[in-house]
């Protein structure tokens, strides 16, 4: 439920990174998904600060790094496509991730003795996190990285209802309305930016028919001017 917030550090940091234009409108849709989140949290039966604590650290780390591949596809002059961007990213992932492994959970597997290496298993997955990374480096090319964190709330959802259904995990009503808040947010940005790619669309459209229409009477006019030198040239 927290990760609901996730559209809200993206906005933030896509607005200080000058990648998302400021809108007193937007912002307060992303005051009310906070304030859901928030009631959500607030409702939670089994509340652990330091758990919060750290999901909110991961969501902002998370944010920023969405927002500075967001830079890194479509910056001018910078032309990475998908496949590309993760040949210089998955190396830096892999650095920075053997650091706390090694120091938190290597020493764990060491001293399990009953801890075997399923290539079959590490395999899948191996595949899955790079099928995982190349759509979110494709959909963050193609849209940007609050959309795609948008977007994300319905996965949100099938795992709250797993969790719920499946695991048998406590989710009380206080839970249920505080992310119903923030899911009415995160839907009512949705249908802003649906509506504002509309009209952008709409206004292309309608500046390429006019650059056109200009194209075609500059060309007209050209025809005749041609045809009347070469008239005098046959004259001369």
């Amino acid at each position: 439920m927290l990760k609901a917030l996730m559209p809200v550090a993206v906005y933030s940091i896509g607005v200080l990174l000058k990648k998302e234009s400021y809108h007193s409108n937007t912002m307060l849709n992303m005051l009310s998904i906070s304030l859901g989140v928030a009631v959500a949290a607030y409702g939670e039966a089994r509340f652990d600060t330091w758990g919060v604590t750290l999901q909110i650290g991961a969501v902002a780390f998370e944010a920023t790094r969405l927002v500075l591949i967001q830079i890194l596809l479509t910056s001018k002059g910078i032309s990475l496509n998908p496949i590309t961007s993760l040949y210089y990213v998955a190396p830096c992932c892999l650095l920075f991730l053997s650091v706390p492994w090694l120091v938190v959970e290597y020493p764990l597997l060491r001293e399990t003795s009953s801890f075997q290496f399923d290539w079959v298993i590490f395999g899948t997955n191996s595949l899955c996190a790079f099928a995982l990374n190349l759509a979110v480096f494709l959909l963050v090319g193609k849209t940007s990285a609050l959309t795609m964190n948008v977007a994300g709330v319905v996965k949100d959802w099938l795992l709250i209802a797993f969790s719920w259904s499946v695991i048998r995990d406590t989710v009380t009503p206080i839970n249920l309305f505080g992310y119903g808040l923030a899911f009415l947010g995160v839907a009512y940005y949705n249908h802003a930016k649906l509506q504002g790619l509309k009209a952008k669309e709409a206004q292309r459209k309608v500046e390429g028919g006019g650059a056109g229409a200009d194209h075609d009477e500059e060309k007209g006019r050209l025809l005749p001017d041609r045809d009347g030198d070469k008239r005098g040239d046959q004259q001369k």
